[in-house]
């Protein structure tokens, strides 16, 4: 019998970010994306960033054909420099979306890999599949789905999007092609669930515009900083046009900002005039009134230029009573209480900030419900399978395809680790794959998470005690006791002190040896500490003969 179509879920499903998905059929594998997801510091702490298990596709890498990128956001192209150290397989994606990986990849000394741009409606074989380029409108440009075309039918994978018809490159959503699709023929349907839950439509991105250009007259006598995403480009692009129209000078705050800009210029997706453009080092020769300064921040990182503005430890610039602060963007959930804690301290500097609650300053890149109804109703498909969302989301995206006509037994909502087999009579749940998450502790893999994890959750709650023995009975030295990050009172410290005393005067930990002289310092201090503070402290024994 035919092989049917098999997709494995390998992330983004049940969470936002690290997207990754494998569609197999016979001996030819595609991936779409491969995306990292920031971590969350109470359960991860330290950790800069989490990407998928990826070594399904290891065990697969002589089926893989190419690897398909919808667009260049981190979560959807952030594991790459790690997986392309695995694996020698094309990269399939827009100029742009190629040219910020590519950045990334040479800042991760990656020298081996292959990229292809495309243009819209570009079709890619893909050994029995193909793949077209469908344009679509998202929160940076050269966004796209993906129209994969198989032996037993379309599988049309929308990526992130939104349906803008008055996008600031002029290039909107491309119903038409979507809507050819829908007359051939989809199979299967797996779309974007972030904005399920919102009615209507989501705002043209053209409508930011009008919000800023309001807020730039009410504050012509202030300097103006506007903080954004540094990736999208379509809103940093006018946000320049609006300081252009009131004669500001526009300067970039962040190396990440910086960075896309110039990746932007060279691939025409950003124009300005030469001159409206300074180094952020030349602000001082402008009057205030005559600056508006672009950086990034919007999710109160600990280490962007807002964050460092608004603790007044950047460099650059000092935020005051002249300043009026900008937050073009809407807060990912989680991330509120560190935002409204940089807004606090901008405003305890004098500085007046107007967020997305204040002023329409920010549109979703994301579909909303009448959106999502609009792909249905053009694509009809067969099978659906939402995609990128919470679990609320994608049974959300479930109910809305039911009242959109497809019927239960046709729908799928998919876990990470879970595989579907599909064809005309049916989806049907295959064996899970390998799955999980691999977590990165500055540029190197994490081998023992849970050690290390651990230990920094131990750290984080109890602290940390480090006591110095010389075992020798005959020592002159006394033993040292150094806590940090826990409270020991100075009688309790004696009985420590006392108690260590105890045990090298009787020679039992001389005779023990130094690694088990360790173990017996480490209980006898753990039991004490415990008895006394009812905590439990990482105890770090530093042992000498």
């Amino acid at each position: 019998m035919a092989k049917r179509i098999k997709i494995s879920f390998l992330g983004g499903t049940g969470e936002i970010g690290k997207n990754m998905t494998a569609i197999e059929h016979g001996e030819d594998i595609i991936v779409v994306d491969a995306g990292l997801t920031f971590p969350d510091n109470v359960e991860t702490p330290g950790i800069e960033y989490i990407i998928p298990d990826y070594s399904y596709l290891i065990s697969n890498r002589s089926k893989i054909r190419g690897i398909f990128i919808t667009h260049g956001h981190e979560d959807h192209i952030g594991a790459l420099p790690f997986l392309l150290r695995d694996l020698d397989v094309p990269v399939y994606g827009s100029p742009l979306a190629l040219g910020i990986l590519e950045s990334k990849l040479k800042e991760f000394k990656i020298e081996k890999y292959t990229l292809y741009p495309v243009e819209d409606r570009d079709v890619i074989p893909a050994g029995k599949m193909s793949v077209e380029f469908v344009r679509v409108t998202h929160s940076i440009a050269g966004s796209y789905a993906l129209a994969i075309w198989t032996p037993k039918g379309t599988i049309f994978m929308t990526g992130d999007f939104k349906i803008d018809h008055t996008p600031i490159d002029g290039k909107p959503t491309d119903l038409t092609r979507i809507a050819q699709i829908g007359e051939e023929g989809v199979l299967l349907l797996m779309a974007d669930s972030t904005n399920v839950e919102k009615p209507g439509y989501s705002m043209s991105e053209s409508n930011v515009f009008k919000a800023l250009d309001s807020l730039f007259v009410q504050n012509k006598d202030k300097r103006i900083i506007v903080a954004t995403f540094a990736s999208n480009v379509h809103r940093v692009q006018q946000i320049i046009n609006c300081a252009v129209l009131h004669d500001r000078k526009v300067a970039f705050a962040g190396r990440s900002l910086q960075k896309i800009a110039e990746i932007a210029v060279d691939l025409n997706e950003l124009h300005y005039p030469e001159d409206a453009v300074i180094d952020i080092d030349k602000i001082g020769k402008y009057d205030l009134d005559k600056l508006c300064i672009i950086c990034t921040g919007t999710q109160g990182e600990p280490m962007s230029a807002l964050t460092r503005m608004s603790e007044n430890e950047f460099p650059k610039l000092e935020v005051g009573e002249y300043d009026t602060v900008l937050m073009s963007s809407s807060a990912i959930p989680g991330n509120e209480k560190t935002i409204f804690g940089v807004i606090n301290n901008l405003n305890k500097r004098g500085a007046e900030v107007i967020y997305h609650a204040l002023a329409e300053i920010h549109s979703s890149g994301h579909a909303c419900r009448e959106e999502l109804k609009m792909i249905f109703s053009l694509l009809k498909p067969k099978f659906f399978i939402p995609v990128h969302g919470e679990y609320r989301h994608l049974k959300q995206h479930k109910e809305l395809a039911m009242e959109m006509g497809i019927g239960a037994s046709r729908i799928f909502i998919p876990q990470n680790g879970n595989s579907v087999e599909v064809d005309d009579s049916g989806i049907r749940v295959g064996c899970n794959v390998p799955y999980g998450q691999t977590l990165f502790d500055g540029k190197y893999l994490v081998e023992d998470v849970n050690g290390l994890i651990g230990d920094r959750k131990a750290l984080a709650t109890n602290g940390c005690v480090i006591c110095t023995v010389f075992i020798d009975p005959e020592a002159t030295q006394e033993p040292v006791v150094v806590a940090r990050g826990i409270n020991i009172p100075d009688e309790v410290r004696d009985e420590i002190l006392e108690d260590v005393k105890s045990e090298v005067a009787t020679g039992k930990l001389k005779e023990a040896g130094m690694d088990n002289a360790k173990q017996y310092v480490r209980k006898l201090l753990s039991k004490r500490i415990q008895k006394r503070l009812d905590k439990r402290p990482v105890i770090v024994p530093i042992i000498f003969e």
